[in-house]
């Protein structure tokens, strides 16, 4: 299966750069360089998605739940 695609903005600022995944709020970052930023922002969405992880971890707690894979197809 291919990977999913999503896109990343990045804008010049005075510091560097700043970038964030529209598709993926909380996904943002910021980087001295556009390379930096762009590193930056691959651990931010993986930092997100793991977040969400452990809130919904939370929020399931005990309770009896199904737990399946879930694919999108890649637009």
């Amino acid at each position: 299966m291919p990977p999913l695609k999503f896109t990343a903005i990045y804008m010049k600022v005075a510091e560097g750069f700043v970038g964030f995944i529209e598709e993926l709020p909380g996904a943002n970052t910021q980087g001295a360089t556009l390379d930096e930023a762009r590193e930056n922002l691959k651990e931010a969405a993986a930092m997100v998605i793991e977040a969400n992880r452990v809130l919904a971890e939370e929020t399931i707690g005990t309770a009896d739940v199904i737990r399946e894979p879930f694919s999108l197809p890649a637009a």
